[in-house]
């Protein structure tokens, strides 16, 4: 049987910045479509969403990522923004894998690093420990900005200040 525990951070980011890539090819295929045979817009409020929800829960893994292989926020904040760029996760993902960056396991336990000690660093391994409740609530912070994003509806219907 197949468990949670055992998706390693590099495998967890890998599988991610691929379907982040996935999903702007079907965004932008989707677009072309629509422009050259006029496909519904409905269509492409579906791929919009799915692509959305992806890049979202890209940048949740990538965080929990970045932590957990102690990126440095400067690293772990690119990681996220280059979810903006079309495909520009692969060569990003490519990059960290080269440098060793994807190397080890999560951080369940205290490894005598004075890093560790930190408040972060202690609610970290005490979400890791508990995989469950960890992807139920990345699973919420997903939903609550996919919600807040879909009232305030796309950037270009935004009030002006």
């Amino acid at each position: 049987m197949y468990r949670l525990t055992a998706m390693t951070p590099r495998n967890l980011f890998r599988r991610f910045a691929f379907a982040e890539a996935v999903t702007w090819t079907l965004l932008i295929g989707g677009l072309v479509i629509k422009a050259t045979v006029g496909a519904p817009q409905s269509t492409l409020t579906i791929v919009g969403g799915i692509h959305g929800a992806v890049f979202l829960t890209y940048a949740v893994i990538a965080s929990i990522t970045g932590v957990n292989q102690r990126w440095g926020l400067a690293r772990t904040a690119l990681a996220v923004v280059l979810a903006i760029v079309p495909y520009a996760t692969i060569p990003f993902e490519i990059y960290v894998e080269r440098t060793g960056r994807l190397k080890g396991a999560w951080r369940r336990e205290h490894s005598g690093d004075k890093r560790d000690d930190h408040w972060f660093d202690r609610l970290f391994r005490w979400f890791i420990v508990r995989p469950a409740l960890l992807a139920t609530a990345m699973l919420l912070v997903v939903i609550a900005i996919f919600a807040s994003l879909l009232i305030l509806g796309p950037p270009g219907g935004w009030p002006k200040q």
